[in-house]
This record gives C-alpha cells, sequence and structure tokens, in this order.
C-alpha cells in the first residue's frame, strides 16, 4: 500500500538533490578517464577526472564560451606544474600555494562570478601537486604529473564540445557579474588561512595535506557568520560520509573496479547535487569508500575529519582576523577624518 507513496517520496527527494543534466554531462566528461583507468591502468588517468569536472562546473555555471575554457585549461595547468615543481621546496610551496588563493579571489575585482573560476584553478592545482607526490618517489611522481598534462587536452576537447553542443540550444551569453567592491579581504583571508594551513601541512608531513589547504579556503565565503556555517556544513559532511563510507569499505571487498567506480562517483558530487551538505558528504563518503577499496583505510576515518575541521579552523581564524584589522582600520580613518 505504501510502495506507491514511498517511491513518489524518494523521486521527490531526488528531484530537489538531484542536478540530472549537470551529471549526465559530468558522465560523459569523467566517465572515459575511468574507462581508460581499466584499460590501461594507470591512476593518473582517475585523476585527470577531476581536471575534466573542474573545467565542466564554470563551463556550465557561467556558460563560458570554448576561449575561456581554453584559458581556464591553462591555468590550471600551470598552477598544477607550479606547486608540483616547488613542493620539495617546502616554504615555497606555502608561499605559491597562499598566492594560488589569493588571486583565486582577487580576480573578483573584474567580476564577483571569477570566484566560481578562480576556485576551480585553485582546487585541481592544490589537489593533484600533493596528490601526485604523496608516498612517490621523485621520477614516479614527475611521470605521473607528465601523463595528466599530456592527456589532459582530452578534458578540455570534452568540455568543449559539451559547451559548444549547449551554445547552439541555448546561446545564452557569458556574463562575470559586476566587480566586486570588497575584494582585498577575503583575497587576504583566504592566502593566510591557506599559508597556515600548508606550513602545518608541511611541518607535520600531514597525510593527505590537500584536504588541510582545501577546506581553509573553502571556508571564507563572506563575513565570519557565513564562513562558520560553511564549515558546519562540512563537518556535518566528513562526520557523518567518512565513516558510514569507512564502514561500507569494511564489507565489501577490495577491488580495482570497485576502487575506480567510488572515484567516478566522488568526482560526481562535486557537480551533481543542488545542496552543498550532500554533495560534501556523499564526497566524503565515496573517498573513504575508494580508500578502503584500494586498500588504505586505515585511520582514513581520523585523517579526513581531522583535515577538514583543521583547515576550516584556520580559514574562520584568517576571516576574524581580517575583519578585526579591518574595523580598527576603519575606525581610525573615520576619527582622523
Amino acid at each position: 500500500m505504501n510502495s506507491p507513496t514511498s517511491a513518489a517520496g524518494l523521486r521527490d527527494v531526488l528531484s530537489r538533490e538531484l542536478k540530472p543534466g549537470e551529471l549526465a554531462r559530468a558522465l560523459i566528461v569523467v566517465g572515459p578517464m575511468v574507462g581508460a583507468y581499466f584499460i590501461a591502468r594507470e591512476t593518473a588517468l582517475l585523476n585527470l577526472g577531476l581536471v575534466a569536472v573542474s573545467l565542466l562546473i564554470p563551463a556550465l555555471r557561467l556558460k563560458l564560451p570554448p576561449k575561456v575554457i581554453a584559458w581556464h585549461y591553462l591555468a590550471i595547468l600551470v598552477t598544477f606544474a607550479a606547486l608540483f615543481l616547488a613542493s620539495p621546496v617546502k616554504p615555497l610551496f606555502a608561499v605559491l600555494t597562499a598566492l594560488a588563493g589569493f588571486l583565486a579571489v582577487a580576480a573578483t575585482r573584474h567580476g564577483e562570478h571569477f570566484r566560481t573560476l578562480g576556485n576551480w584553478v585553485f582546487i585541481p592545482a592544490v589537489y593533484l601537486a600533493c596528490e601526485v607526490r604523496e608516498g612517490a618517489s621523485a621520477s614516479e611522481a614527475l611521470r605521473h604529473a607528465g601523463l595528466i598534462i599530456a592527456s589532459s587536452p582530452i578534458a578540455l576537447a570534452l568540455v568543449c564540445g559539451i559547451r559548444i553542443y549547449d551554445q547552439q540550444r541555448d546561446g545564452t551569453a557569458t556574463s562575470f557579474g559586476l566587480p566586486a567592491a570588497g575584494w582585498f579581504l577575503p583575497a587576504t583571508a583566504t592566502a593566510m588561512a591557506v599559508f597556515a594551513a600548508a606550513v602545518l601541512v608541511e611541518i607535520l608531513d600531514l597525510a593527505q595535506g590537500q584536504w588541510v589547504m582545501w577546506s581553509a579556503a573553502s571556508v571564507v565565503v563572506g563575513d565570519l557568520v557565513a564562513s562558520t556555517d560553511k564549515l558546519k556544513q562540512r563537518a556535518i559532511g566528513a562526520l557523518v560520509g567518512v565513516p558510514l563510507g569507512f564502514l561500507a569499505g569494511i564489507v565489501l571487498p577490495q577491488s580495482r573496479v570497485g576502487y575506480a567506480l567510488a572515484v567516478l562517483a566522488a568526482t560526481l558530487t562535486l557537480i551533481s547535487f543542488s545542496r552543498y551538505i550532500v554533495g560534501f558528504g556523499l564526497r566524503c563518503f565515496f573517498i573513504a569508500l575508494a580508500a578502503s577499496f584500494a586498500g588504505g583505510a586505515s585511520g582514513i576515518a581520523e585523517e579526513r575529519i581531522a583535515n577538514v575541521l583543521i583547515g576550516g579552523t584556520f580559514g574562520l581564524i584568517a576571516v576574524a582576523l581580517t575583519e578585526i584589522v579591518w574595523q580598527r582600520v576603519m575606525r581610525k580613518v573615520q576619527s582622523s577624518g
């Protein structure tokens, strides 16, 4: 008796939470990378999926033409290469990562929607620079990075193909929004948070340190109230998603197929959900599940949750400090006037 009602309720939930159009397009650009991984057994091809979805997200949200997508692609590769080459020199890596975070936000001085482009340069560049280096010899890391760069034009071609198809259907023009008047404060807060996170990662040699830096930048979304809310969403997502993924990994047998599908699912969560907390929670779930399938789940729950919370805390502290300093400066200006 209740099954039709339950099915209708499930459809309603899925229609609210899922973005089917974006999910389908993400499958088109990321799916071939997973297929190539099965054939070549090369992990770099799975990492290429992050480049593809990082190109796709702003391309769809901002309705970018292929020319702008190509510039975005070059920015990702240049930033990734710079961070990858700098990673053996820890102070230089921390400074360049902070600079990348600053520029990702500072671009909003030319239009508020440039934050989307900036984020999706910063995220894949930092993530891949850390991922490729971690646990690998210098020669192996260089080979891995070279494969990502050499095969990345495939991702560019797929995303451009989707946008050309969409442009022929809707013909909507690109808009980067109005210039952000208060761009300097969040850009400075982002740089401070990312620098502190990078220094901590390098000093303590934290595993999966990209999550700390990513979280530090991610929570800087406005004032302290908005940033605190973002950290709460990330904390809930990590606290729920990671343990569930870990438990699912205990039940399911280790397999290369399972690992690839979990990585694919984690990548798709970057674009497929309407609510951030749902997408991030599922991303944490699938990343923990992928680690379990790969046989590296020991301590994964504690690491991921701690990294999210540490990075987010750095972000909140940076936002609070910049707000305090700015208020004091404004009071001095007003009193002197």
